[in-house]
């Protein structure tokens, strides 16, 4: 019995990573190479975190889209630019990125890291 209960868990582990993982076609940046892409106004930059997280600490050119509410904000972006994502840690961020691309948005790029690996 222990171990099917052991066998569930891994499961249903490895479901939830694949999950958060950013889709095949969602490109990897490093914070670093964010900072090169900043103010490029062909990029859209978007801070899926809380409001108030993004209240607290924020990188100058990105707009607040909570994660919760991507859904309903779609139509506010432009699916002919490319789409920046960052959350805190990275995880939010390539949520987000699978569902902007299921959406019909070729260019997602997901930050590495995310705002706990950001440094001014």
């Amino acid at each position: 019995m222990e171990f099917i209960g052991l066998a569930i868990l891994v499961i249903l582990i490895l479901l939830y990573a694949r999950r958060m993982k950013p889709g095949k076609n969602i490109k990897q940046i490093s914070t670093a190479e964010l900072k090169k892409k900043l103010g490029n106004p062909s990029t859209q930059f978007i801070d899926v975190r809380t409001q108030g997280e993004f209240k607290g600490r924020h990188i100058k050119g990105f707009k607040n889209i909570p994660l919760n509410t991507l859904h309903k904000n779609l139509d506010k972006l432009s699916k002919d630019k490319e789409v920046v994502v960052i959350c805190q840690s990275g995880m939010r961020s390539a949520k987000a990125g699978n569902i902007l691309s299921s959406s019909g948005f070729t260019s997602v790029t997901n930050v590495r890291g995310g705002m706990s690996a950001w440094s001014n």
